[in-house]
Protein backbone atom coordinates (compact mmCIF):
# COMPACT_ATOMS: atom_id res chain seq x y z
CA UNK A 1 0.00 0.00 0.00
CA UNK A 2 2.72 2.41 1.22
CA UNK A 3 4.64 1.57 -1.89
CA UNK A 4 1.00 1.84 -4.30
CA UNK A 5 1.15 5.80 -2.42
CA UNK A 6 4.66 6.61 -3.45
CA UNK A 7 3.79 5.54 -7.45
CA UNK A 8 0.62 7.26 -7.33
CA UNK A 9 1.96 10.15 -5.88
CA UNK A 10 4.89 10.62 -7.89
CA UNK A 11 2.95 10.10 -10.66
CA UNK A 12 0.99 13.17 -9.79
CA UNK A 13 4.27 15.12 -9.71
CA UNK A 14 4.77 14.50 -13.68
CA UNK A 15 2.83 16.80 -15.01
CA UNK A 16 1.98 20.70 -14.96
CA UNK A 17 -1.18 21.67 -16.65
CA UNK A 18 -1.30 18.93 -18.67
CA UNK A 19 2.62 19.32 -19.36
CA UNK A 20 4.24 16.22 -19.09
CA UNK A 21 7.32 17.05 -17.11
CA UNK A 22 9.07 13.86 -18.73
CA UNK A 23 9.32 15.23 -22.14
CA UNK A 24 12.19 17.11 -23.21
CA UNK A 25 11.46 18.58 -27.11
CA UNK A 26 14.76 20.83 -26.90
CA UNK A 27 18.44 19.39 -27.96
CA UNK A 28 19.65 20.47 -24.82
CA UNK A 29 16.90 18.48 -23.01
CA UNK A 30 17.24 15.34 -24.55
CA UNK A 31 21.27 15.58 -24.29
CA UNK A 32 21.00 16.27 -20.36
CA UNK A 33 18.32 13.16 -20.19
CA UNK A 34 20.36 11.25 -22.37
CA UNK A 35 23.71 12.25 -19.76
CA UNK A 36 21.52 11.16 -16.53
CA UNK A 37 20.29 8.18 -18.11
CA UNK A 38 24.20 6.79 -18.65
CA UNK A 39 24.46 7.80 -14.80
CA UNK A 40 21.36 5.87 -13.94
CA UNK A 41 22.69 2.90 -15.61
CA UNK A 42 26.00 3.01 -13.43
CA UNK A 43 25.19 5.17 -10.42
CA UNK A 44 21.32 4.31 -10.20
CA UNK A 45 18.47 6.71 -10.76
CA UNK A 46 18.82 8.14 -7.31
CA UNK A 47 22.06 8.85 -6.82
CA UNK A 48 22.62 9.61 -10.97
CA UNK A 49 20.33 13.49 -9.83
CA UNK A 50 22.92 14.07 -7.75
CA UNK A 51 25.69 14.78 -10.48
CA UNK A 52 23.22 17.23 -12.78
CA UNK A 53 22.49 18.91 -8.48
CA UNK A 54 26.16 19.15 -7.96
CA UNK A 55 27.84 20.33 -11.91
CA UNK A 56 24.63 23.31 -11.43
CA UNK A 57 25.72 24.21 -8.29
CA UNK A 58 28.90 24.29 -9.62
CA UNK A 59 27.42 26.23 -12.39
CA UNK A 60 25.52 28.88 -10.17
CA UNK A 61 28.62 29.85 -7.99
CA UNK A 62 30.47 30.43 -10.85
CA UNK A 63 27.97 32.44 -12.08
CA UNK A 64 27.69 34.43 -8.79
CA UNK A 65 31.79 35.03 -9.00
CA UNK A 66 31.31 35.91 -12.81
CA UNK A 67 28.32 38.49 -11.77
CA UNK A 68 30.26 39.60 -9.20
CA UNK A 69 33.27 40.83 -11.43
CA UNK A 70 30.89 42.31 -13.85
CA UNK A 71 29.12 43.86 -10.83
CA UNK A 72 32.29 45.74 -9.80
CA UNK A 73 32.87 46.92 -13.00
CA UNK A 74 29.76 48.22 -12.85
CA UNK A 75 30.22 50.18 -9.53
CA UNK A 76 33.61 50.94 -10.65
CA UNK A 77 32.12 53.55 -13.22
CA UNK A 78 29.24 54.84 -10.76
CA UNK A 79 27.28 53.29 -12.99
CA UNK A 80 25.11 51.62 -9.95
CA UNK A 81 24.86 54.80 -7.80
CA UNK A 82 22.70 56.30 -10.60
CA UNK A 83 20.01 53.57 -10.09
CA UNK A 84 20.68 53.26 -6.57
CA UNK A 85 20.34 56.42 -4.52
CA UNK A 86 17.54 57.82 -6.61
CA UNK A 87 15.88 54.96 -5.29
CA UNK A 88 16.79 54.75 -1.71
CA UNK A 89 16.33 58.42 -1.47
CA UNK A 90 12.67 58.00 -2.89
CA UNK A 91 12.60 55.33 -0.05
CA UNK A 92 13.47 57.49 2.81
CA UNK A 93 11.02 60.07 1.81
CA UNK A 94 8.09 57.86 2.56
CA UNK A 95 9.29 56.40 5.49
CA UNK A 96 7.03 57.06 9.01
CA UNK A 97 7.74 55.30 12.32
CA UNK A 98 4.52 52.82 12.11
CA UNK A 99 5.85 51.73 8.61
CA UNK A 100 9.63 51.42 9.28
CA UNK A 101 8.34 48.87 12.44
CA UNK A 102 5.85 47.45 9.98
CA UNK A 103 8.37 46.73 7.38
CA UNK A 104 11.03 45.85 9.95
CA UNK A 105 8.89 43.08 11.53
CA UNK A 106 8.37 42.04 7.75
CA UNK A 107 12.17 41.79 7.04
CA UNK A 108 12.77 39.74 9.76
CA UNK A 109 10.86 37.09 8.34
CA UNK A 110 13.77 36.57 5.83
CA UNK A 111 16.30 36.55 8.16
CA UNK A 112 18.29 33.82 9.05
CA UNK A 113 15.79 32.40 11.90
CA UNK A 114 12.65 34.17 10.56
CA UNK A 115 13.45 32.35 7.14
CA UNK A 116 14.92 29.34 8.94
CA UNK A 117 11.61 28.90 11.30
CA UNK A 118 9.45 29.26 8.18
CA UNK A 119 11.00 27.19 5.56
CA UNK A 120 11.41 24.16 7.98
CA UNK A 121 7.99 24.80 9.68
CA UNK A 122 6.66 24.62 5.42
CA UNK A 123 9.08 21.77 4.42
CA UNK A 124 7.33 19.90 7.43
CA UNK A 125 3.92 20.37 5.97
CA UNK A 126 4.40 19.69 2.52
CA UNK A 127 6.13 16.25 3.57
CA UNK A 128 3.40 15.38 5.44
CA UNK A 129 0.86 16.29 3.22
CA UNK A 130 2.18 14.51 0.52
CA UNK A 131 3.72 11.26 2.49
CA UNK A 132 7.12 12.16 0.47
CA UNK A 133 10.85 12.93 0.94
CA UNK A 134 10.43 14.85 -2.18
CA UNK A 135 9.62 18.24 -0.23
CA UNK A 136 13.00 17.75 2.17
CA UNK A 137 15.28 17.11 -0.46
CA UNK A 138 14.33 19.51 -2.80
CA UNK A 139 13.59 22.48 -0.34
CA UNK A 140 17.10 21.33 1.69
CA UNK A 141 19.23 21.59 -1.67
CA UNK A 142 17.60 25.06 -2.64
CA UNK A 143 18.20 26.49 0.76
CA UNK A 144 22.08 25.02 0.62
CA UNK A 145 22.79 26.18 -2.68
CA UNK A 146 21.29 29.25 -1.49
CA UNK A 147 23.29 30.18 1.03
CA UNK A 148 26.77 29.02 -0.69
CA UNK A 149 26.00 31.48 -3.54
CA UNK A 150 25.30 34.39 -1.02
CA UNK A 151 28.44 33.35 1.34
CA UNK A 152 30.84 33.08 -1.44
CA UNK A 153 29.25 36.40 -3.12
CA UNK A 154 29.84 38.67 -0.20
CA UNK A 155 33.51 38.72 -0.03
CA UNK A 156 34.05 38.55 -3.30
CA UNK A 157 32.71 42.91 -3.68
CA UNK A 158 32.73 43.57 0.05
CA UNK A 159 30.16 46.20 -1.35
CA UNK A 160 29.55 48.83 1.64
CA UNK A 161 25.39 49.19 2.56
CA UNK A 162 24.12 52.43 2.54
CA UNK A 163 24.81 55.01 5.13
CA UNK A 164 23.82 53.79 8.74
CA UNK A 165 22.10 57.37 8.85
CA UNK A 166 20.12 56.46 6.19
CA UNK A 167 19.16 53.35 7.61
CA UNK A 168 16.42 52.02 9.78
CA UNK A 169 17.93 50.47 12.75
CA UNK A 170 18.70 47.52 13.87
CA UNK A 171 21.72 48.43 11.28
CA UNK A 172 23.43 45.55 9.39
CA UNK A 173 27.22 45.51 8.95
CA UNK A 174 27.94 42.37 6.55
CA UNK A 175 28.75 43.07 2.84
CA UNK A 176 25.78 44.53 1.30
CA UNK A 177 26.48 42.07 -2.25
CA UNK A 178 24.36 39.83 -2.52
CA UNK A 179 21.42 40.61 -0.66
CA UNK A 180 20.63 37.51 1.35
CA UNK A 181 17.40 38.00 2.41
CA UNK A 182 16.36 38.24 -1.48
CA UNK A 183 17.72 35.79 -3.01
CA UNK A 184 16.93 32.95 -0.30
CA UNK A 185 13.14 34.42 -0.14
CA UNK A 186 13.44 34.20 -4.10
CA UNK A 187 14.59 30.33 -4.15
CA UNK A 188 12.30 28.81 -1.36
CA UNK A 189 9.61 30.99 -2.22
CA UNK A 190 9.85 29.60 -5.72
CA UNK A 191 10.78 25.86 -4.62
CA UNK A 192 7.62 25.75 -2.94
CA UNK A 193 5.58 27.19 -5.53
CA UNK A 194 6.75 24.66 -7.98
CA UNK A 195 5.82 22.08 -5.20
CA UNK A 196 2.73 23.14 -4.90
CA UNK A 197 1.78 23.55 -8.27
CA UNK A 198 2.34 20.24 -9.11
CA UNK A 199 -0.33 18.94 -7.43
CA UNK A 200 -2.96 21.96 -7.92
CA UNK A 201 -5.14 21.51 -10.88
CA UNK A 202 -6.69 24.03 -11.50
CA UNK A 203 -5.62 26.83 -13.25
CA UNK A 204 -6.51 29.88 -11.43
CA UNK A 205 -5.23 28.16 -8.26
CA UNK A 206 -1.56 27.87 -9.92
CA UNK A 207 -1.96 31.29 -11.08
CA UNK A 208 -2.67 32.49 -7.75
CA UNK A 209 0.32 30.37 -6.18
CA UNK A 210 2.55 31.81 -8.23
CA UNK A 211 1.15 35.05 -8.20
CA UNK A 212 2.18 34.78 -4.22
CA UNK A 213 5.27 33.68 -4.09
CA UNK A 214 6.41 36.45 -6.47
CA UNK A 215 4.80 39.05 -4.06
CA UNK A 216 6.74 37.09 -1.26
CA UNK A 217 10.13 37.59 -3.49
CA UNK A 218 9.60 40.91 -4.20
CA UNK A 219 8.50 42.58 -1.19
CA UNK A 220 10.81 40.85 0.66
CA UNK A 221 13.75 42.31 -1.59
CA UNK A 222 12.34 45.90 -1.63
CA UNK A 223 11.87 45.50 2.48
CA UNK A 224 15.80 46.12 1.92
CA UNK A 225 15.93 48.95 0.53
CA UNK A 226 12.86 50.56 2.14
CA UNK A 227 14.94 50.13 5.68
CA UNK A 228 17.88 51.43 3.77
CA UNK A 229 19.99 47.88 4.30
CA UNK A 230 20.70 47.03 0.53
CA UNK A 231 20.87 49.20 -2.63
CA UNK A 232 18.57 48.11 -4.79
CA UNK A 233 21.08 46.39 -7.88
CA UNK A 234 22.00 44.44 -4.50
CA UNK A 235 18.52 42.54 -4.46
CA UNK A 236 17.76 42.80 -7.76
CA UNK A 237 21.32 41.16 -8.83
CA UNK A 238 20.28 38.52 -5.96
CA UNK A 239 17.21 37.65 -7.29
CA UNK A 240 18.82 36.93 -10.41
CA UNK A 241 21.43 34.35 -9.11
CA UNK A 242 18.22 32.97 -7.11
CA UNK A 243 16.39 32.25 -10.48
CA UNK A 244 19.38 30.86 -11.70
CA UNK A 245 20.07 28.64 -8.94
CA UNK A 246 15.72 27.51 -9.10
CA UNK A 247 16.29 26.28 -12.75
CA UNK A 248 18.91 24.44 -11.87
CA UNK A 249 17.17 22.72 -8.97
CA UNK A 250 13.57 22.73 -11.17
CA UNK A 251 15.73 20.84 -14.09
CA UNK A 252 17.10 18.19 -11.53
CA UNK A 253 14.36 17.46 -10.33
CA UNK A 254 12.37 16.54 -13.69
CA UNK A 255 15.39 14.55 -14.81
CA UNK A 256 15.01 12.64 -11.63
CA UNK A 257 11.09 12.03 -12.77
CA UNK A 258 12.41 11.16 -16.28
CA UNK A 259 14.73 8.66 -15.53
CA UNK A 260 12.40 7.32 -12.47
CA UNK A 261 8.99 6.84 -15.08
CA UNK A 262 10.60 6.38 -18.29
CA UNK A 263 13.67 3.71 -16.99
CA UNK A 264 17.16 4.44 -17.78
CA UNK A 265 16.71 2.98 -20.77
CA UNK A 266 14.40 5.45 -22.01
CA UNK A 267 11.18 3.65 -21.99
CA UNK A 268 8.18 4.17 -20.16
CA UNK A 269 7.51 1.24 -16.96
Amino acid sequence: MADGRRRTGSHEDRSVGGQDLTAWPTRLGQLLVRCVRWLARRLGPHAAVLVPLGLGLGVAVTMTVATAEVYESVMDQDDAAALDEPLLEAAMAVRSPALDALVTAYTHVGGPVGMTVLTVAVMAALALARRSWTPVVLITAAAAGSLLMTVAGKPLIGRSRPDLEDAVPPYEYSASFPSGHSLNAFVIAGVVAYLLVLRQRARPVRVLTIAAAAAFAITMALSRVYLGHHWFTDVLVAQTLGAAWLAVVITTHRLHLTVRHRGAGGARP
